[in-house]
């Protein structure tokens, strides 16, 4: 009876959901939220140093690397990211979904894993989990800002002494409606900082060095802006390239992280780091989990886990893996309830940039995940590809990886794409467990 009566609740939920103005609707209601949570919790970001960093792609690992720097050199900062969260040594007895105690080290450092499928966590979580970070010591803390906690007041209360913008491509629009809207919703969080740091590559900088103010921003680039980097080296095993006096490299592969470390550089010469310690605090950060994730078990070819969800974010993984001598397998799908707007195009990407392409399942929710994957079909074919030859469709997320790593030869590339750290997938009403880097572990064994 209980199951019936959750399950016609939810599918009520779903169904107010989609009702034409819902979310400016309940706007007032996550304002409201917004202001109990930070009240319960005393207000926990005042008297931090918060830096905030916002963007379509390398939200996460520009935050991580920020924070590597920061704790390398004695700055003690709190990290709350779609990854992890912690990282001033609290312990509280987090669980996965499994049960399993999911805090970490991390040279000294415990961060928890995140479990919920959100970047900037519930209002009631988030502040809570500020507050520990405030109570165990902190002095900065570095948070990972999605378009939907600025439009939902889940920010609320916390004031941003350096916001960071690293990209806006086209993400998220079945919520904001627009490209315009969804812009306007990053640069709330410039509008309150006392300082920017602004990506000068992007078409939208113009607008984010306006939403700051003049003369209270930095920007950087490789073609453009104030920080910019030269003699750029592309490796296996990370970039490098100069800033000036700065020499940069890191460990982590991808010409996104050249723009990634690049804004790790503007906020450290903010905060008032030497050249020597933005530069070791950078290259001291050898991973972070499902980005690049290389993953290893003595097999004669690659296989990368990736978030990459977006059109932008996949061309810039096939853009760090081009030059390779052997194929690209790709397996990808497309979460449900989310902008399906993008679905024909990422099959594209993939089908122009893989030269075998496997259409799988992501976080379906609520959706049908054959009208998904024949979403996707559409684009890879139109790329050229044809089904059973160099296209193929497996529904079943683990049977798709197994597919690609049996059918990697030596030289070969496989890219898991589109879940990277997260420890479940969403079937359903159901979050069940599935993480992507042990799968492939298992099944490369």
């Amino acid at each position: 009876m209980f199951i019936v009566l959750y399950n016609g609740a939810m599918g009520l939920k779903r169904i107010v959901e989609k009702l034409p103005g819902y979310n400016k609707l309940v706007l007032p209601v996550h304002y409201l939220q917004a202001r109990r949570a930070a009240k319960k919790n005393g207000y926990p970001a005042r008297g931090l140093r918060v830096i905030g960093v916002t963007g379509t792609n390398g939200k996460t690992t520009t935050c991580w690397m920020i924070w590597k720097m920061l704790n390398e050199n004695g700055r003690k900062a709190g990290l709350l990211t779609t990854v992890g969260w912690g990282g001033v040594g609290i312990v509280d007895g987090a669980v996965s979904s499994d049960g399993v105690h999911s805090e970490r080290a991390l040279d000294g450092q415990v961060l928890h894993q995140q479990i919920e499928h959100m970047t900037t966590e519930r209002v009631e979580v988030l502040d809570e989990r500020i507050a520990k970070i405030r109570d165990a010591g902190a002095e900065f803390l570095v948070l990972e800002v999605t378009s939907h906690a600025l439009a939902q007041y889940r920010t609320w209360g916390i004031p941003i002494e350096i916001a960071v913008m690293t990209n806006v491509t086209h993400e998220h629009l079945d919520y904001h409606g627009t490209f315009e809207k969804y812009r306007a919703a990053k640069m709330k969080l410039f509008r309150g900082a006392k300082y920017g740091v602004v990506n000068a590559d992007d078409s939208s900088a113009d607008w984010f060095e306006k939403a700051v103010g003049d003369g209270k921003y930095i920007t950087y680039g490789i073609k453009n802006g104030d920080l910019r980097a030269d003699e750029v080296k592309m490796r296996a095993d990370g970039v490098e390239y100069s800033c000036g006096d700065i020499k940069i490299r890191t460990q982590i592969p991808g010409r996104f992280n050249v723009y990634n470390s690049l804004a790790a550089v503007a906020v450290g010469q903010k905060i008032g780091l030497t050249d020597e310690e933005i530069e070791q605090g950078i290259f001291a950060l050898d991973a972070v989990e499902g980005r690049m994730t290389r993953v290893r078990k003595g097999q004669d070819f690659e296989v990368i886990v990736d978030y990459a969800h977006t059109p932008d974010a996949l061309e810039k993984v096939f853009e760090s893996v081009k030059g390779q001598e052997g194929r690209v397998i790709a397996v990808h799908g497309g979460a449900g309830r989310r902008d399906e707007s993008t679905r024909a195009l990422r099959g594209e990407i993939l089908g122009m940039n893989a030269d075998t392409v496997i259409i799988t399942e992501d976080d379906t929710r609520d959706e049908d995940p054959k009208e998904i994957a024949q979403m996707f079909v559409d684009g890879v074919v139109r790329a050229g590809k044809v089904l059973e030859k160099d296209l193929f469709v497996e529904l079943d997320r683990r049977r798709a990886i197994r597919k690609a790593v049996r059918m990697a030869r030596k030289g070969d590339v496989v890219l898991i794409l589109g879940k990277g750290h997260e420890k479940t997938i969403l079937r359903g009403d159901k979050a069940e467990p599935f993480e992507d880097i042990r799968v492939v572990e298992e099944e490369l064994v």
